[in-house]
């Protein structure tokens, strides 16, 4: 069986769509699966033996010159290079108007999406032959994608424990172990302060307590600083300074690089952003807080990560900005976010055992 998956951004979202390999390996063995991702995000699925041909598109650049040479040479060879394959079953994972173009252009009997209900855009209906609706339980991402590819299939996927993986090489390893360096120290963990939103920030104080209340509770830790922005970088290197000698702020690195540094921590600590999904993605424990969005359908699943929700009757407000802003961030108490990391760490060290 032939199997193409159109997941093409973003960065969370793809990996909430990973562990949809994992079933499909289980459900189909024989399968072999393509897929088709922005190439801004083509390091997420790049390497994974589960993938036989990762396919890029790349409408985000496009979009910025739509009548550029470049662009019509690279559509065309895309399409030509799509057409060139013909899928028994064609999954889209996104459901928008160019997830669905790609659809169209794909050789499949079968093609499989969301419900009307839950398309990102109504058009994509046009695309799809299969469209599949969710039960209660499917409020996370990752259980919705899951329950889109288990419709032609009778293994349940509620049957199939979701873990996904990013590949990464021994040259990442590497460059990931160097740039850790001297950082010794058990627990190990990361704190990603950054995101999109200014309503996903913490408060600066509120990263520092929970520094003095982690390295009073695991005096030999040590917790490495990441960031993606300058200003992300400078609030970095003032927690660290408060910190002291048990702190180490990374340096920049590639996607890859800053999984393989992922894979080797105890915890990794952050908001609504990129960095939570990757951690959980690569199993490592997650410790996650949310204002603005809703944890229950943004966050990690499983045992090993927890949620932090903001206790104000207008959490989950998704608003980009807002007057209480300040309000907001303080009612994340570092008191629950204390008590989440000490449940992910002992929680390790018990299975561990």
């Amino acid at each position: 069986m032939k199997i193409l998956i159109i997941k093409t951004s973003s960065l969370g979202d793809i990996i909430h769509a990973l562990p949809v390999l994992e079933y499909l390996r289980q459900a189909e063995p024989a399968a072999t699966i393509d897929w088709v991702v922005d190439e801004a995000f083509v390091d997420l699925v790049s390497g994974n033996p589960l993938i036989k041909r990762v396919l890029t598109v790349a409408f985000r650049r496009w979009k910025k010159a739509p009548f550029a040479r470049r662009t019509r040479r690279e559509l065309v060879s895309f399409i030509q290079t799509l057409r060139q394959e013909r899928y028994d079953l064609i999954f889209d994972l996104q459901g928008n108007l160019k997830s669905g173009l790609v659809c169209a252009f794909g050789r499949a009997p079968l093609k499989v999406g969301f419900s009307r209900a839950h398309q990102q855009e109504r058009l994509n209906a046009l695309f799809t032959n299969r469209k599949v609706g969710f039960l209660p339980p499917d409020k996370n991402a990752g259980q919705r994608y899951l329950r889109i590819v288990s419709a032609p299939f009778a293994l349940p996927p509620e049957s199939v424990v979701p873990h996904g993986d990013i590949y990464t090489s021994p040259e990442d390893n590497a460059h990931a172990q160097q740039m850790i360096g001297g950082a010794a120290g058990h627990p190990l963990m990361l704190f990603h302060n950054g995101t999109t939103w200014t309503t996903k920030l913490w408060h600066a104080e509120g990263w520092k307590q929970l520094a003095d209340a982690l390295l009073l509770h695991y005096p030999q830790a040590t917790i490495l600083l990441s960031w993606g922005t300058a200003e992300e970088r400078m609030l970095a290197e003032e927690i660290a300074r408060h910190i002291g000698d048990r702190a180490v702020v990374l340096g920049k690195m590639s996607l890859k690089q800053f999984v393989a540094v992922l894979k080797r921590v105890d915890l990794v600590v952050g908001g609504d952003t990129g960095p939570i999904h990757l951690a959980a993605a690569v199993g490592t424990p997650t410790v996650s807080f949310y204002r603005c969005t809703d944890g229950s359908l943004n966050g990690p699943l499983g045992r090993d990560h927890m949620i932090v929700q903001s206790p104000l009757p207008c959490t989950k407000c998704l608003r980009k900005s807002c007057e209480r802003d300040e309000e907001c961030r303080k009612s994340i108490s570092v008191k629950a976010m204390l008590a989440a990391a000490e449940s992910c760490l002992d929680h390790g060290k018990a299975a561990a055992l």
